[in-house]
């Protein structure tokens, strides 16, 4: 695993075969969606002196998909910072929860789970109705949350993202950019550090079933220790990955990729690109200005990622590959991405626990929203007396008040 497993010259060549077919898709991709060839974001930054090492597209806004669990889980923890609840808080599986779709976690109405297990679930399982239920029983509803997530961008200085959810399913007005997403993973990893190991969990163990991280960089690319992926047909494939070597720390986004493997491998190059550079002479994040060339709509490549033509091409792209290792030919990911040779390691997560306060804004919202059981009123019986008028006395059966 790593680069050293082959010599310098050997990766030089695999790699220049790796850009020359990188470029002509992410060509064709960049033009069918509107933009330069070649430019679908991504950033790549030390994280010790903010110094940027490669950048491609910083200020274009995208969809984020599930990456948005991480402004969620950002908040999440500066309600906690703030003793409004802690990671022992219920996070309640409501109707509205429930009925988001997958990726879910399915659990019934009015199952509950702890803040710490549920921020687990997000960042693994990447589940939909748990992120929805954790803004729920932290703010009182997702639009409550959504205002929540746009007052932290705000004050992190995330200049181009706008929230009105917290799973990242699709809406029109949902959109950030890799800069701002740079930001974000920062002050996560900054501000935050006692819960830096919710980002590098290898697989979560939930009952009788085991949930591996759809984060391919951790345990295959050497010193991988985050964060966070996402995917909709909008947005392409995306990813925050983190890595640390030697005390150094880096932090590549990408989006836009039209597949996980090509996802992977292009941030897995970036990581390993920048451990060989120094970053003394990279501009600062904050000096990074947008060209003006930006589309303030963000982009939308679900033609090229969910059409029936676009599965097709990458089918055959598939075949391909396949062919040429069973050849013999190296393929370009396993220069930095080796195989997983050893178990996961688990985490387990379960219903139940709870023992924290609720959230004042959750506490509101269930006391104004309290449901009663359908039974009907009981009406009195003809032989007992209306409420509210004095019994009569035994042996007066006027029904007369006594006197």
């Amino acid at each position: 695993m790593g680069q050293g497993l082959f010599g310098q010259e050997a990766i030089s060549g695999i790699m220049r075969r790796r850009f020359i077919l990188t470029t002509v898709f992410s060509g064709i991709l960049a033009l069918a969606a509107g933009l330069p060839a070649g430019a679908n974001p991504s950033l790549l930054i030390d994280t010790g002196t903010n110094r940027v090492i490669e950048s491609e597209n910083p200020f274009q806004r995208w969809y984020p998909a599930s990456l948005t669990k991480l402004m969620t889980t950002y908040v999440a923890f500066r309600a906690v910072q703030a003793g409004e609840v802690s990671m022992t808080s219920p996070v309640v599986i409501s109707k509205k929860a429930a009925a988001q779709p997958p990726s879910k976690m399915g659990y019934p109405v009015g199952s509950e789970l702890t803040l710490d297990n549920a921020l687990k679930i997000i960042m693994v399982k990447s589940a939909n109705d748990v992120a929805h239920a954790i803004g729920e029983s932290i703010a009182g509803s997702q639009s409550a949350f959504a205002e929540r997530m746009n007052a932290e961008s705000r004050r992190l200085g995330m200049t181009d993202s706008n929230w009105v959810n917290q799973h990242g399913l699709h809406d029109d007005n949902q959109y950030t950019t890799v800069r701002d997403l740079v930001i974000l993973a920062t002050a996560l990893r900054k501000e935050f550090p006692q819960y830096s190991e919710y980002f590098s969990i290898e697989g979560l163990q939930a009952g009788d079933k085991v949930l591996a991280s759809h984060n391919n960089l951790i345990g295959r690319f050497e010193g991988a220790d985050g964060m966070k992926t996402g995917y909709t047909c909008p947005s392409g494939f995306n990813l925050v990955a983190s890595a640390t070597r030697n005390g150094r720390t880096l932090l590549a986004v990408v989006v836009g990729s039209e597949t996980v493997d090509s996802r992977d491998e292009e941030a897995a190059a970036m990581l390993a690109r920048g451990f060989t550079v120094s970053t003394s002479g990279g501009p600062s994040l904050g000096e990074l200005k947008p060209t003006g060339s930006e589309s303030a709509k963000p982009v939308n490549i679900r033609k090229e990622v969910c059409t029936k033509e676009a599965r097709e091409a990458r089918a055959k792209e598939e075949k391909e590959r396949a062919k040429a290792e069973k050849e013999g030919k190296q393929s370009p990911e396993t220069v930095y991405l080796g195989e997983m040779t050893r178990e996961r390691v688990l985490v387990k997560v379960e219903l139940g626990g709870a023992t924290g306060p609720l959230s004042a804004a959750a506490a509101a919202t269930v006391a104004a929203n309290r449901v009663y059981a359908d039974v009907p009123i009981p009406t009195w019986r003809p032989d007992k007396p209306v409420p509210g008028i004095a019994a009569p006395q035994q042996g007066d059966e006027s029904g007369k008040p006594s006197g």
